[in-house]
């Protein structure tokens, strides 16, 4: 893959583009299992697109404006890479079905959020402490449409995606399991917290904790001003739990981009820097400094208390 002198993570792919971010982890594919198919994890990347856009039947289209298409496609790719990486620092990579499972459960893992026909009323939201338990349901449900081989495996990577300690829980089958496992976890924070947009995109979120009725999110900026608190648990989890698989990132961008950095660690370190200006600076209103979405515009979907 072609080198590059210099570049920051949101000049790798555009993750709003879904073919872009396909054919990033397409070209990864054939660098690291060439005789393996990808044509599975392909077919099942328009499945998810056709849920999230509302063309899946039985499934309205996703209406939680964080954790969206856009967030999906940030995990595919930080999921690819990181095995890429994982490939390249252990000397070989992980089995093909493995690879493929994990990439799998990465476009699955969060359309817990979408609501079904039937679930009508606000949005989805409002399952938020449970979109995890209703990911890995619709994996074992539509399986067989989906063209998962191993649904058991993927709802399993699936639920150490969650925040409470559901991937200590699992009874993971292999250590090669057990480190996919981590790797999409830390595929998940790492993902959308070195988003170029994080900041503004988390004025989403916090129209998304209010409609699910987590407590101590009154104003827009209570968000913001609890992150910096949620970043050092998540570098915590990232680095200790999860058992730093985060930093095969580094071996990822040495290797296809020519630069010995993880670009994922930095642009997460820069999003906290500035933030961190943005609660030290109480002379003009915080959305001026949020300048790279439009937000005047960001108004909740539903009326929330």
């Amino acid at each position: 893959m072609e080198r590059q002198r210099d570049i920051q993570l949101s000049e790798c792919v555009d993750v709003n583009d879904p073919a872009s971010a396909l054919r990033e982890c397409r070209a990864l594919w054939y660098e690291r299992w060439p005789a393996a198919g990808f044509s599975p994890v392909a077919a099942l990347f328009d499945s998810v697109h056709a849920v999230f856009r509302g063309a899946y039947p039985g499934y309205h289209a996703c209406d939680t404006d964080y954790h969206d298409l856009h967030h999906t496609l940030a995990v595919f790719a930080a999921s690819a890479r990181l095995l890429d990486g994982w490939s390249e620092d252990r000397g070989q990579p992980p089995a093909d079905d493995l690879a493929a499972d994990v990439l799998s459960a990465a476009l699955l893992h969060d359309v817990g959020y979408i609501r079904k026909r039937g679930e009508e009323g606000c949005t989805g939201a409002r399952f938020t402490k449970t979109h995890v338990m209703r990911s890995a349901d619709f994996v074992a449900v539509h399986a067989r449409d989906l063209g998962l081989a191993r649904p058991r495996r993927v709802a399993r990577l699936i639920w150490s995606t969650g925040l409470a300690g559901e991937y200590d829980d699992q009874d993971w089958e292999s250590d090669d399991e057990r480190l996919a496992g981590a790797l999409l976890a830390s595929a998940d924070l790492v993902g959308q917290m070195a988003d170029r947009a994080y900041l503004e995109r988390l004025l989403f979120l916090y129209y998304e904790f209010r409609e699910a009725g987590f407590p101590g999110y009154e104003t827009e900026f209570d968000i913001l001003r609890k992150t910096l608190d949620f970043y050092q648990l998540t570098v915590r989890r990232l680095d200790e739990s999860l058992g730093g698989m985060r930093a095969h990132a580094r071996a990822h961008f040495r290797l296809r981009r020519g630069l010995d950095r993880d670009l994922y660690a930095e642009a997460m370190e820069r999003q906290m820097d500035y933030l961190k200006g943005i609660l030290a600076d109480n002379s003009t209103n915080f959305r001026h400094k949020l300048r790279r979405m439009d937000l005047e515009n960001v108004r909740p979907r539903v009326a929330v208390s």
